[in-house]
């Protein structure tokens, strides 16, 4: 049951109807169109999140790397650091620490320890020395002395070079001592 209006325009109720048919009639098309994310969507929200995560492993690998040169680098300063240390102990040796080191049994306060020159002394030491280099740095590391004769207080130069991860060359630490 219809009533027309006086001018022939649809009542408020059947406008309400109409509506409700139309929508019902083309609600499951709507629904189907807003309903969730589109395959498209998925795919670039995953390309996304891919670029995003090679990113961060990027960032993750440089600080490995980064990590592993400031832990050979301060192993290097160490080594150095010890060896000056060792040439101020023993400052009657003079150039006897740019020879080659032995292993003479002067090891300090070792019951089977021998008296040794402090020529035989810096011998020892560089043999220590050398040893402790091929075991906290990467294989082809090397330590270096070179006494700067004439100079006065004595100077050596001590240096500790090492293969350097990805990088054409060597790394380096270098101290001067004066003694």
């Amino acid at each position: 049951f219809s009533v027309r209006s006086s001018e022939g325009r649809l009542t408020r109720r059947e406008t309400r109807a109409k509506r409700m048919t139309q929508n019902a009639i083309h609600a499951p098309e709507t629904r189907r169109r807003q309903a969730g994310f589109s395959i498209v969507e998925v795919l670039v929200a995953l390309i996304v999140l891919s670029v995003g995560m090679l990113g961060i492993a990027s960032l993750y690998v440089d600080s490995l790397r980064a990590g592993r040169t400031a832990l050979l680098r301060t192993q290097a300063v160490f080594l150095a650091t010890d060896m000056a240390d060792r040439i101020r102990a023993n400052p009657t040796a003079g150039a006897a620490y740019a020879l080659g080191g032995a292993d003479n049994g002067c090891v300090a306060g070792a019951v089977d320890s021998v008296n040794c020159t402090p020529a035989q002394m810096a011998a020892q030491d560089i043999f220590l020395w050398q040893n402790q280099i091929a075991q906290l740095l990467p294989a082809g590391a090397a330590g270096d002395i070179v006494h700067v004769p004439g100079t006065l207080p004595d100077t050596y130069t001590i240096s500790v070079t090492w293969p350097y991860d990805g990088q054409p060359g060597d790394a380096a630490y270098g101290v001067n001592v004066q003694i």
